[in-house]
């Protein structure tokens, strides 16, 4: 299991592909980076080089409950480091979902690094702003609260961790339950700023300032929304909007998996995007 060392945690990360452009794919939702295996073989066989990673507090890195800034800066300037210990800068950024948004805020935070965006499953509107923060705040604060840090490591989402990475128990274990709520709440009240549509906290302004060659294809649950595809395509200048033959559906939240019929098509159009727009890392 290749592991690197990264501000102060060990971060799980495969690379598909020896040769061509470089890209990082990046899952949504606090999922480790398995479910895009399939789907980066697909693009690395076109010629690329693709980064999956495990951002910490998911898959097999290590949990570390800790930090000033946002869980999702925390996670944008782990990877502006990978990248460059890999000798992989600058480098196509894309993902689903919260990689979809990781993508956008590391083009903000290290805009050097990055080639292009490739963006899918485009997070925004009122139910994602009403359904997430319990998905990845409220339900372990409140877990925390009422049966301290064994409640915690014993819900579904933490239980993975420590299966995942055993010393992951012992870290959790450590903790104050005040401390691990005290941080929780921070990420929770960073994730809750910003705008609700059509990117979930992110800026119209912060879009209609990215400069990097830009593709978008939009989603179609509830917590993804085609509108917010569409939108964020149009504030994006000189972005490309492309649109899988795909109707939205009265559902939640579709796994990425649900889009496997059409992963040949996107690794096409993403290779295609991609060479056209390619310049050498250094």
């Amino acid at each position: 299991m290749p592991l690197m060392s990264v501000r102060d945690v060990q971060i799980h990360y495969r690379v598909l592909g020896d040769h061509g452009p470089w890209l990082a794919l990046i899952t949504g939702g606090r999922r480790g980076f398995n479910e895009f295996v399939a789907f980066a073989e697909k693009i690395a066989a076109k010629g690329f080089r693709v980064l999956l990673h495990d951002r910490r507090n998911t898959g097999s890195s290590d949990v570390l409950i800790a930090g000033e800034d946002g869980e999702e800066e925390i996670w944008a300037d782990d990877l502006a480091v990978l990248l460059q210990k890999l000798q992989a800068r600058p480098a196509f950024i894309g993902g689903t979902s919260s990689g979809a948004r990781l993508s956008m805020l590391f083009n903000q935070r290290h805009p050097q690094a990055v080639q292009g965006l490739l963006l899918m499953r485009i997070t925004g509107g009122a139910f994602a702003a009403d359904r997430l923060p319990e998905t990845y705040y409220q339900q372990f604060i409140r877990a925390a609260e009422q049966g301290g840090m064994q409640a915690v490591c014993e819900t579904e989402q933490y239980r993975e961790r420590i299966q995942a990475n055993p010393a992951n128990l012992q870290r959790l274990m450590a903790m104050e339950p005040a401390q691990y709520t005290q941080v929780m709440n921070h990420w929770l009240r960073i994730f809750l700023k910003g705008p609700r549509e059509p990117v979930l906290g992110m800026e119209e302004d912060v879009m209609r300032a990215i400069r990097v060659p830009t593709i978008v294809v939009p989603g179609n649950d509830k917590t993804h929304a085609s509108v917010n595809g569409r939108a964020t395509a149009a504030l994006i200048p000189g972005s490309i909007l492309y649109e899988l033959p795909l109707q939205d559906q009265d559902v939640p939240v579709l796994p990425f998996s649900d889009w496997a019929p059409h992963e040949d098509t996107l690794a096409e159009v993403f290779a295609e995007f991609m060479h056209s727009h390619e310049k050498a890392a250094v």
